[in-house]
């Protein structure tokens, strides 16, 4: 299996994100019915509706065995074989989830955590401890949080993740109170962006007529 797991772009801590990173997700997999035991198969990770790698996996009873290729910067590839011990947490109402325990290693002492995600960064699926990763928000501002809000709350109702596109009507089986407050969150939102495009604008248009200066602008 093809796949290389290199470093995803920076926050502004200089740490790695996570939402850059290939992941793999328990409860996806378990919903896909990838955690059966005997279950074997792939998963695939793809850009503009291409694959750009892939994963062998075997499901056990209480562990999930991976397998991929691996290479540094351009290096030789390497065989890589993973395995991850996978937990099972009672729920109030019956049943179980399931989790990953985290395979890694810090100064000589086993993770341990028990998470809905591990991540590839590196050679080996670990979680975001391990790995130090930030998320996005973390190096958010205002705008930022507020353009990341609107995106989901369309994508949510299922419109296009853009601003200034048209909501769609209330989706079959949401309570009318809900859409509501979505649409008067966006509402918001959009309102606070357009006026920071606008701010921003005339800052602009300001620098180039030499009556502001370029430094002043908060960012």
């Amino acid at each position: 299996m093809m796949g290389g797991f290199g470093s995803g772009r920076r926050s502004g801590s200089g740490r790695d994100i996570v939402e850059a990173c290939r992941s793999i997700d328990v409860n996806q997999l378990h919903r896909n019915g990838c955690l059966h035991p005997g279950w074997r198969g792939g998963w695939q990770w793809t850009h503009g509706g291409e694959e750009v790698a892939s994963i062998g996996m075997r499901a056990e009873a209480d562990c999930l065995r991976l397998s991929y290729r691996w290479r540094i910067a351009g290096g030789a590839w390497e065989d890589v074989e993973e395995s991850i011990r996978i937990v099972r947490a009672p729920c109030p109402f019956g049943g179980a989830r399931p989790y990953f325990v985290c395979p890694g290693m810090m100064n000589g002492i086993a993770c341990g955590r028990r998470v809905a995600k591990l991540h590839g960064p590196g050679r080996y699926f670990l979680c975001r401890h391990c790995y130090r990763l930030a998320h996005a928000s973390q190096s958010e501002d205002k705008r930022d949080r507020a353009a990341r809000r609107v995106n989901k709350i369309r994508s949510r109702l299922g419109g296009e993740p853009r601003i200034a596109t048209p909501l769609p009507a209330r989706p079959k089986g949401m309570w009318r109170r809900t859409y509501e407050r979505l649409v008067a969150q966006v509402t918001e939102d959009d309102t606070a962006l357009n006026d920071a495009l606008l701010a921003r604008y005339r800052w602009l248009l300001a620098v180039v007529d030499g009556s502001e200066d370029p430094r002043s602008f908060w960012r």
